[in-house]
C-alpha cells in the first residue's frame, strides 16, 4: 500500500484536491442554492451564448496560431492545419483524459510521426507554454490592484507568492528553451500578439455573460480577476483545475466584483463547457494520435 501511495501520490493530491474544491464550492453558493445557478442560466439571450462560442473559436485559433508560429520559427515545416490537428487533440486529451494522457505528449507524439525534430517540437511546446503564461503574467498586476483592498491582506500575500512560486520555478528550468527564438524577436511578439487575441476573446466572453447576467465588470477588472484565477490554477492539487479554478473564479469575482456567488458560479461553468466544447474537434485526431504516442513511447518522457 506504501509503495502504491509514493508511485501515485501526485495522482491521490490531484483527485482529493479536485474533491475538496467542489465541496468547497459547493459551501461557497449553499446561501443561493443550485436553483439559483440554473436559474441564471436561463436568463442568458442565445445571441450572448453564440457570440460568446464565436469568441471561443477565435480563441482557440489563437492558440493554435501561437504554437504555429514558434514552430514554423524554429525551422519545422508544419502546414497550419496540423498544427491545428495536434493542438486540438491535445486541449481534448486535457479535458478528457487528465488523469493518464497529457495534451501536450499528445502534441510531440504527433509530430514526431509527422518526422519533424523532435528537440524542436518539444521546446516549441514549452515555448508555447511560456509565452501563454508571460501573456496572463502581464495583466496579473491588475488583478492584485482589484484585490488588494477586497481580500484579507495576509492570506492574500501567503497565498499569492503560492500560486505564482510554480509559473516563476517553470519560467527559471525553462528560460535557455528560447535560445531559439531569441535570434528571432519577430516570431516571439507575433506569438504573444496571438496570445493577447486568446486573451481578449477570453476576458470579453466573461464580460458579456456577467453582463447578460446583470452584473457589468470592466474589462480590466475582468481580465486580472482572471489572470489570478489562472495561477491558482497552475497549483497542481487538482485534475486539470476541475473545481479548483471554479472555486477560485467564483470567490475572487464575488469578493473582488461583488458579484453574487451564484452568479460568478454560473460563469466559470459556462466558461468550463465552452473550454470543453472547443476542445471536442481534437476527438476526431485523437485515435491516431495515441498510435504515434504507442510507437514514439520515448516521448512519454516529456518534463514541463
Amino acid at each position: 500500500m506504501g509503495s502504491w501511495l509514493s508511485r501515485n501520490r501526485q495522482r491521490v493530491v490531484q483527485w482529493v484536491g479536485t474533491i475538496l474544491a467542489i465541496v468547497l464550492l459547493a459551501l461557497l453558493v449553499r446561501q443561493d442554492g443550485w436553483k439559483a445557478v440554473v436559474a441564471a442560466m436561463q436568463q442568458i439571450p442565445i445571441a450572448d451564448l453564440l457570440w460568446v462560442a464565436f469568441l471561443f473559436l477565435i480563441s482557440r485559433l489563437a492558440v493554435v496560431a501561437r504554437w504555429h508560429v514558434l514552430l514554423r520559427a524554429g525551422g519545422v515545416p508544419i502546414p497550419f492545419k496540423d498544427s491545428a490537428m495536434l493542438t486540438f487533440t491535445g486541449l481534448f486529451a486535457s479535458n478528457f483524459l487528465p488523469t493518464t494522457i497529457g495534451g501536450d505528449v499528445l502534441r510531440m507524439a504527433g509530430a514526431m510521426k509527422m518526422g519533424y525534430d523532435r528537440a524542436v517540437c518539444l521546446a516549441s511546446i514549452v515555448g508555447d507554454r511560456l509565452v501563454g503564461m508571460f501573456g496572463m503574467f502581464m495583466v496579473a498586476p491588475l488583478g492584485l490592484y482589484y484585490a488588494w483592498g477586497a481580500l484579507p491582506a495576509n492570506p492574500l500575500g501567503i497565498s499569492f507568492m503560492g500560486f505564482i512560486r510554480k509559473p516563476l520555478d517553470f519560467i527559471k528550468r525553462t528560460f535557455l528553451t528560447f535560445s531559439i527564438w531569441f535570434k528571432k524577436p519577430g516570431s516571439l511578439l507575433l506569438s504573444l500578439g496571438f496570445s493577447w487575441i486568446h486573451m481578449i476573446c477570453l476576458f470579453w466572453s466573461i464580460k458579456i455573460l456577467l453582463a447578460a447576467l446583470g452584473y457589468p465588470v470592466s474589462f480590466w477588472m475582468v481580465a486580472g480577476l482572471w489572470s489570478l484565477t489562472y495561477f491558482i490554477t497552475q497549483v497542481p492539487i487538482s485534475i486539470n483545475g476541475y473545481g479548483l479554478q471554479e472555486l477560485s473564479f467564483t470567490f475572487l469575482f464575488s469578493r473582488v466584483a461583488g458579484v453574487p456567488p451564484a452568479i460568478s458560479l454560473t460563469v466559470s461553468i459556462l466558461i468550463r463547457a465552452y473550454l470543453v466544447l472547443a476542445s471536442l474537434p481534437g476527438a476526431f485526431w485523437l485515435p491516431s494520435a495515441l498510435a504515434a504516442m504507442t510507437e514514439k513511447s520515448s516521448a512519454t518522457d516529456l518534463s514541463l
